[in-house]
């Protein structure tokens, strides 16, 4: 049985000795495995594939789990980067350890990266043994991160099925009262991070936005601006390939026919200067007039 069958058949990320030992590993063969690159030994008497995520292994190195935004975007739900690994801890955790050197001890000074959070989960036993549930990642992240940031992870995280309204409801009653306000500003039906950041934009600023909408011959927008301007979320992902380039521009010209001018700011552009976006959705109403549109 080579490495991978043994954690494959395990079922784990981070397997321990007493594990590895039960599927007929031997002291030696472990050995030999982590001196050979095989292996790697995170911390005491607990091994990694050489191929874990460097933040599985640094979390389970400290003696914790990743959580918060490490642990959304290792579920494959929205969220906004951060160079930080996110590590919840229990609160009887001692000497912990460096998240690169296993020999040393974690210290205030010397963090390498690594935000860690003690606060008390919804329940110690979800999620599993390298990451927290996805409950109590998002609402560490309600917390911690700009409300923008929280709220399109909900989103994301009700579109993909990964929590249900109920859960959604849970997570609000187990952060601070003052957060309770955005739960009106959640709406699963955005497809990505970006829409609900754009959405968010639009409506701060007082103008009406509706999302998911279909124009009969054309298909579906992601944003309708005032009844006026389309603004789709355009991603590399979903519009990489001259043939993807060739079918938006003609639906930008199909939805000009009708009357909506249409805007397609880069994922870089709607994080990085949100305002320029703004401004030039404005710079397209203004031009229209201005008028609402019943569609």
């Amino acid at each position: 049985m080579t490495w991978n069958n043994a954690f494959i058949e395990l079922g784990v990320t981070i397997a321990s000795r007493e594990l590895l030992l039960a599927v007929g590993a031997t002291s030696r063969a472990l050995a030999s495995a982590v001196h050979g690159g095989h292996l790697l030994r995170v911390r005491r008497d607990h091994y990694a594939l050489p191929n874990t995520s460097r933040s599985i292994v640094q979390a389970v190195r400290i003696g914790g789990r990743i959580a918060g935004l490490t642990a959304l975007a290792h579920a494959g739900i929205f969220a906004i980067s951060r160079d930080l690994t996110y590590v919840h801890l229990e609160r009887t955790a001692s000497r912990l350890r460096h998240p690169i050197d296993s020999h040393a001890l974690l210290t205030s000074r010397r963090r390498d990266g690594v935000e860690t959070n003690w606060s008390p989960l919804f329940d110690r036993h979800d999620g599993n043994e390298v990451s927290v549930g996805t409950r109590d990642a998002l609402a560490q992240v309600l917390i911690g991160q700009d409300f923008r940031h929280a709220v399109a992870s909900l989103d994301n995280a009700l579109f993909l099925g990964a929590i249900d309204l109920t859960e959604l409801r849970e997570i609000f009653g187990h952060v601070p009262q003052r957060l309770a306000p955005l739960l009106s500003r959640v709406n699963g039906r955005a497809e990505a991070g970006q829409e609900t950041m754009l959405r968010l934009l639009f409506e701060d600023a007082g103008l009406h936005c509706e999302i998911q909408i279909t124009f009969a011959g054309i298909g579906r927008v992601d944003i309708v601006v005032e009844g006026i301007v389309v603004v789709e979320a355009d991603s590399r992902l979903a519009h990489d390939g001259w043939e993807l380039h060739i079918r938006d521009r003609d639906r930008d010209i199909n939805l000009a026919r009708l009357g909506h001018p249409s805007l397609r700011p880069a994922y870089q552009r709607t994080m990085q200067n949100p305002s320029d976006v703004l401004e030039a959705v404005l710079g397209l109403l203004a031009a229209a007039g201005h008028f609402r549109v019943q569609l």
